[in-house]
């Protein structure tokens, strides 16, 4: 079974609490573009719960980064910033792309006149966005030289020529050769670009909403600088970076006309109110957003109930019984004006194992046991009421909420807490204490240690707290390794580490996105676990090609059994997520698969 659109309209209006159009909709009526009345420019001041990485999308893979990324680089095809749940629209694109040969054939026409923001790299001439700009940045996804995250996916799609000019550079050991065509890739001419893929990809479309545009001038002026130097053409541009600390970006004053004019679903009544409010407005509507990294919940709770930020995104969760009484707003912030909006997001949390470690990695039955037991003995339900304060719902696998592929009513082994059954487990297959010592060793009987990553913030010391006390109480020694978000998702990513905890969040309509972590080609990129097991390659890859329908569905319920089964990941939760506002903001609404929405939103400073 999977939702239906409307299942999912209805979903998220339950979830915010709309039963109308809010009364902040009915306030003044909107300024004039830019500058508020008094001449002051419009600040969005928010935080970020972790720090940035850099800037080049190319080369992220966290979600901070890439909220600053989406707003300088743009894609041919966009989501609308009002429809819930989504609607593609074009972006730096005239239109829809033409669709050819059994969708093996996209072929999009560009808006002349988009300009990138001026740069040293341009030698002070104005710098048009071309066809060309979106070969060369597909090509940097197969650099081998950018160890790109996003290469594994953009191969799934099967670009022609592209897996063979990357292949050369590897075999050759050779910088890559960007001007080489590859025959998947073609300017038609200035404005138009043609892509040709191997095998029907009906869902290309997903693709292109995230597919940035680079200008190559800049990225070789930068060389291994250009984490710093991020020059796009979208609405806002990077003015100040302190990293780790402060972000500033402006509006870019050379960005084209872009009036509001979305198109929510009739039942979205507070879509509806937002386009009445804004409709005709030039975006983006606001002239600087200050962003500051505050990884500790405390200070960034106080920071938005002392005024010193606009926006409190996600409420952490000790301070959800401050936000939220029975699910709606305290009276006492309500009082100070402050909104909030609560819905379920679509993201999961797990626990990765690194399949290539000793201690818990391997496809052997005793190390698929040991996995599957640390699973049955991790208590979710105490981790919701706990350490999530109620604002979750227990996962039964990794694909989230309101992606195509979710089954609301599975019920998996990942769903239960059965701490009897997962020592049986350990007995059963060798873990045992063998010294007496209250601890198990490994089946060889070598010493056996569990070493978790982990972060410093509250939240995660409260979750550390009841792992410990899970695997305590199955005779498992655990050790905390604490250290910044970044530098574990490095660790991560590099294979340097054997279990971590951390969260994420859909990236397109479709739940595929969430079973690349078990695709073998995306080992150290989207498949952080590095696991590899040619029936779950073959289940995923008949997945990309299928046309949505009871036939993918069946796919999807073979690549979950086989995940489930082999246990690379333990996935706890999806969140339900209370971000809270200040009266001034004005047509924030968490989006649920895209990452560009600040041009949409408005201060009545």
């Amino acid at each position: 079974m999977t939702l239906t659109r409307r299942d999912l309209l209805a979903g998220a209006a339950a979830g915010a609490g709309l039963t109308g159009t809010p009364d902040w909709l009915h306030a003044a009526p909107a300024r004039p573009d830019g500058a508020s009345a008094g001449g002051a420019p419009k600040v969005l001041r928010y935080a970020f719960p972790a720090a940035e990485t850099g800037f080049d999308p190319v080369q992220l893979s966290d979600v901070y980064s890439l909220t600053v990324t989406a707003h300088v680089f743009e894609s041919p095809l966009d989501y609308d910033p009002l429809a819930r749940p989504f609607l593609i629209r074009p972006g730096t694109a005239l239109a829809l792309p033409e669709i050819a040969d059994d969708h093996r054939s996209f072929t999009l026409r560009l808006r002349p006149g988009i300009l990138f923001h001026d740069d040293p790299a341009f030698k002070g001439r104005a710098r048009e966005l071309v066809a060309e700009d979106y070969i060369y940045t597909i090509k940097r996804f197969y650099d081998p030289a950018t160890k790109s995250p996003g290469h594994s996916s953009l191969e799934e799609q099967g670009i022609i020529g592209l897996r063979e000019l990357r292949e050369a550079a590897l075999k050759s050991k050779q910088p890559f050769d960007y001007d080489r065509p590859v025959e998947g890739l073609t300017a038609i001419d200035r404005h138009t670009l043609r892509i040709r893929l191997r095998e029907p990809r009906p869902r290309f479309l997903y693709t292109l909403t995230g597919l940035p545009a680079m200008a190559r001038e800049v990225v070789e002026a930068y060389g291994d600088k250009i984490m710093e130097h991020p020059v796009g053409t979208g609405p806002f541009r990077l003015a100040e970076w302190r990293r780790s600390s402060k972000i500033v970006m402006e509006r870019f004053t050379g960005y084209r006309d872009v009036r509001y004019d979305a198109q929510p679903n009739a039942d979205d009544a507070e879509g509806q109110a937002l386009l009445a409010r804004f409709k005709g407005r030039r975006l983006p509507m606001i002239d600087r957003v200050e962003i500051a990294i505050i990884e500790e919940a405390q200070p960034r709770w106080l920071a938005f109930l002392n005024g010193e930020q606009d926006l409190l995104e996600r409420v952490p969760a000790d301070y959800i019984p401050q936000a939220l009484v029975k699910g709606e707003l305290a009276p006492h912030l309500a009082k100070k004006g402050i909104r909030h909006s609560r819905v379920a997001a679509s993201d999961v949390t797990l626990t990765v194992f690194n399949m290539e470690d000793p201690v818990v990695g391997g496809l052997a039955p005793e190390q698929v046991a040991l996995r599957r037991a640390i699973c049955l003995g991790l208590d979710i339900p105490r981790e919701i009421r706990l350490g999530r304060r109620g604002e979750a719902i227990a996962a039964q696998a990794g694909i989230t909420p309101g992606t195509y592929g979710f089954d609301p009513l599975l019920r998996t082994e990942q769903g239960r807490f059965e701490p009897a059954r997962a020592r049986a487990l350990l007995d059963t297959w060798g873990w045992r204490d063998r010294d007496g010592d209250g601890w198990r060793e490994r089946p060889d009987g070598s010493k056996l240690t569990l070493v978790m990553l982990s972060q410093s913030d509250q939240t995660s010391r409260q979750l550390d707290e009841i792992y410990k006390k899970n695997m305590d109480a199955l005779g498992l020694r655990v050790e905390l390794k604490v250290g910044q978000w970044s530098e574990n998702l490095k660790s991560t990513r590099s294979g340097k580490f054997m279990m971590w905890r951390v969260g994420s969040s859909a990236g397109s309509p479709d739940g595929q996105g969430a079973l690349e972590r078990g695709y073998s080609p995306s080992v150290g990129k989207g498949n952080l676990a590095r696991f590899v097991l040619p029936a779950f390659d073959r289940a995923y890859d008949r997945l990309t090609a299928l046309p949505d329908g009871p036939e993918r569905l069946e796919a999807f319920r073979e690549a979950n059994r086989l995940m489930l089964a082999y246990a690379p990941y333990r996935y706890h939760v999806h969140r339900m997520v209370t971000d809270l506002m200040h009266r001034q903001v004005i047509g924030y609404r968490r989006p649920p698969f895209w990452l560009n929405w600040w041009s949409t939103v408005d201060i009545d400073a």
